[in-house]
Parts: C-alpha cells; structure tokens; sequence
C-alpha cells in the first residue's frame, strides 16, 4: 500500500478560461467582448467539455461576422467540423431571440414614427440571409403592425413577386397600407431596374383598392435602401 495520496487532475484550461469570460460579460457587459467571445458564450451551452475559443473563431472567419454565423443556414454551419445538431439549435434560438425581440418594438408604437425601429427589425430578419426573401409588413388604419409575412423565398439574387397576390393578402387582413421589403444577398441594398418595376406594379394594383404602399426596404450587409427616401416611389 503506498503512503502517497493520488492527487486530483487539474482542471481543462478552459475551464478557467470559461469562468472569466462569463464574469467579464456579467460584470462589463456585452460590449466589452469582441465577436468571437460573445459567440463563446453560445456555445459554452451546446459544448460542455472542450475549447470553444477555436470553433468560435473559425466559425467568424467562415461567415464574415456574428450576425452572419447566427444567419447562416444550418447546413453551412454543419459544414464547419465541430458543429453538430447542439451547437446548430443554439445559435438559431439566439437568432430567433433577436427577431422576436426586435418585431416587438415593432408592434410597440406606429410603424410611420418609428422608423428606426422597423429598419433594425428589417435588417436583423433578412440581412444576412443567403437567398432574397421577400416580405411585407400589414398596417392597419393606425399604421400599426397587423402582421408582417414571408410571401416568397427566392434564390441567390432572384425573388419571384405576384403583385395581385401581395394586395390579395392585404384585403383579406383588412389593411390599408403595406411596407414592402426585400433582401439582397449580395450586400449591396441598391434597387435594381427589376426591383423598381415590381414595386411600380404593386403600387398600380395596391392604389385604387385604397391600399397605401408605404415604402420599398431593401436591406443588405452593407446598409439598406428606402424607396421613398430615393424618391422612387
């Protein structure tokens, strides 16, 4: 029998490494982290046993900034070796968390003076996405938010638009002005002739129902661009 004791193991590194990261964002908040430790965070949740500091990295320089690895599709993500079903459902419920938080100071006030507040909603919904999507917000008589929906999901830099079917949907909620919005996955926010010419149509279709079109947003990495700021509607 020997007079020695086994000593405990030390502790993973990133063990300590975890509890300081965790006390700088209690104690200096969120804006004191840089992006990839803010991402460490998440994934101190999907991964229990391992560094994440790693993984958090490459998750950045894969998708260019933390916005754009909450957006990314799941099946990108996974591309990424190190991220599984875990660590794919923590980052889309942070995204989901984001969407919803802003869409509620959406619906907090009317849509027209608030402006501020219905572009960062815009931006954090569709962004960074990787394929246009289309969307409208429903206004009601008050301008405040009916609902905002999806109407179409198109590829990387094409979204089929039925204008018919937009005022359709806006008769059947009984609104009676629209925000029109759309993504361009390339960055870049600037209408292009096609999209001018699809807003004209809705706005042709929209005006003798009594149905106001508001605005056209479209937003992208690099900013957004608003139709009537532009002048073109």
């Amino acid at each position: 029998m020997s007079g020695f004791e086994d000593k405990p193991a030390p502790a993973p590194h990133y063990m300590g490494h975890r509890d300081r990261l965790r006390a700088r964002f209690h104690e200096a908040g969120a804006d004191t982290l840089a992006d990839y430790e803010l991402l460490e965070l998440i994934l101190f949740r999907a991964i229990k046993r391992q560094d994440t500091k790693p993984l958090a990295k490459e998750l950045i320089a894969r998708f260019g900034s933390f916005s754009e690895v909450l957006s990314a599709a799941p099946n990108r993500l996974k591309e990424v070796s190190g991220v599984g079903d875990a660590v794919v459902t923590e980052l889309k419920l942070v995204e989901a968390a984001a969407k919803r938080f802003t869409l509620g100071e959406v619906k907090k006030r009317p849509m027209l003076g608030s402006w501020s507040s219905v572009i960062e909603y815009c931006r954090t919904a569709m962004a960074f996405s990787d394929k246009e999507q289309f969307r409208v917000l429903f206004l009601d008589k008050k301008n405040a938010l009916i609902t905002d929906e999806v109407q179409q999901t198109g590829t990387v830099d094409h979204t089929p638009v039925y204008p018919r079917e937009v005022v359709k949907r806006a008769l059947e909620l009984s609104a009676t002005a629209i925000i029109l919005v759309h993504n361009h996955p390339s960055g870049d926010p600037t209408p292009s002739r096609t999209d001018i010419q699809m807003t004209k149509k809705i706005i042709d279709v929209a005006e003798p129902l009594g149905i106001t079109v508001h605005d056209h947003i479209i937003v992208g990495k690099d900013g957004h661009a608003s139709f009537r700021g532009l002048k073109l509607i």
